[in-house]
């Protein structure tokens, strides 16, 4: 089994996505169980930045990847990142964040997810994704890690190719029990705020930071519920005055 998890920014603005948008994606998620998923959701709204990700067995991948691009398609308020889609290496362009990760066969399908929004395509995000994606490896209880920045050009499977040039990362960690997900989820996201200038926000929320900075989500996916985890990393976070 896998976790597919693809972000793209289809929103009218550079800060947000509107209710409208969130809804009218989330009305089609049905699509993606009739294409082979055994669960989907919208599970990251991050600045202008959406992402929706599925659970599915191995052959369904490239089904379930076109169909999540044919939603972000007819739903795009902007074409956007769906532009940058290219059948070929040569024309590949800034495209959608893709993320893969295994998941076990005799484990429940869980994941914790982070999506990154720039508002100027800010180089530092992929350090950052990269640190996030170092605190998971090798982690007790996690099972994969995938996503990240594009070096090069990526071949999304059953969509095309991206270039480097894509600027909003995607990283999932599938886990392997529940109870792991709150010591990962701190860790990854911790890592990814110890760089420069980079901002935990709560889902849906605008990127209401001053440019030059980085917004990311983590949302914790789990059997098909998603969890946004800012809150309660947040309030883990502070310190308890004495």
């Amino acid at each position: 089994m896998k976790l597919t998890s693809i972000g793209a920014d289809i929103s009218r603005n550079d800060v947000n996505c509107s209710p409208e948008l969130i809804k009218n994606i989330e009305k089609d998620l049905h699509l993606l169980v009739k294409a082979g998923a055994e669960k989907a959701a919208l599970t990251n709204v991050t600045g202008d930045d959406l992402v929706i990700s599925a659970f599915l067995e191995d052959e369904n991948l490239e089904k379930v990847n076109q169909a999540i691009v044919e939603i972000l398609k007819n739903n795009a308020e902007d074409l956007g990142d769906i532009d940058g889609i290219s059948e070929t290496p040569e024309g590949a362009g800034e495209g959608i964040s893709y993320a893969e990760a295994m998941v076990r066969q005799d484990r429940f399908p869980d994941a914790v997810i982070l999506s990154f929004d720039t508002y100027g395509g800010e180089s530092f995000v992929h350090k950052v994704a990269e640190s996030a994606m170092k605190a998971a490896r090798g982690m007790e209880g996690v099972t994969d890690v995938g996503g990240g920045s594009v070096d090069g050009v990526r071949n999304i499977p059953g969509v095309g190719y991206v270039s480097d040039m894509t600027d909003d990362p995607v990283v999932a960690v599938t886990i392997e029990d529940l109870e792991s997900i709150g010591v990962i989820a701190g860790a990854i996201v911790g890592a990814a705020l110890g760089n420069k200038n980079v901002y935990l926000v709560k889902r849906g929320s605008p990127s209401y930071v001053i440019p030059g900075s980085v917004i990311l989500s983590v949302s914790a996916y789990m059997n098909g519920n998603v969890m946004d985890l800012a809150g309660p990393l947040s309030q883990r976070m502070k310190i308890l005055k004495v």
